[in-house]
């Protein structure tokens, strides 16, 4: 029980810092537009041209997965993501190996996180906005960090236990 007493505060951390962020944006940072052509594209300014990387805190709406596919079914997506994070759930409650408990919990949060926004706002809310060396690379958020480093964390973890 002192596992999941664990895990459950790391969850509660995690999704507040996502929700919080998500908020603040909506609230306080100007929607990114074709009006603001260049740096920082409408938004925050964080830094610009540090070794030909950029970085702006922007206000990016998206009503579908990454990179915004499948935006045309945001309904169906919630659904997929539901039943995606009710099967890791599961999995997690049921399976013993604890190596791969956090990031099986990364990747949980990150999926609520963003169900959340679509029960909130209908849509996901993006911020952080990168440019490599011209490269404009696509605006994510907190749960998708999240996910991304849960699902590579998990990818390291099952090759070690093969090796």
């Amino acid at each position: 029980m002192k596992r999941y007493s664990k895990l459950l505060i790391i969850f509660f951390i995690l999704i507040l810092l996502d929700i919080a962020t998500k908020f603040w944006v909506q609230a306080y940072v100007n929607k990114m537009s074709w009006i603001y052509p260049s740096y920082p594209f409408g938004g925050i300014g964080v830094f610009r041209d540090f070794l030909g990387i950029s970085f702006s805190i922007n206000h990016v709406e998206n009503t579908g997965a990454a990179w915004g596919i499948f935006n045309k079914f945001p309904s169906f997506l919630f659904f997929v993501r539901m039943v995606i994070v009710t099967g890791l759930i599961v999995y997690l409650a049921l399976r013993s190996d604890r190596r791969r408990d956090l990031p099986l919990l990364l990747i949980i949060t990150g999926a609520i996180g963003n169900m959340l926004d679509y029960i909130f706002y209908k849509k996901v809310i993006d911020m952080f906005h990168f440019n490599f060396w011209g490269y404009s690379y696509p605006v994510f958020n907190i749960a998708d960090m999240m996910i991304t480093i849960g699902i590579i964390w998990l990818f390291l973890v099952l090759i070690k236990k093969k090796g």
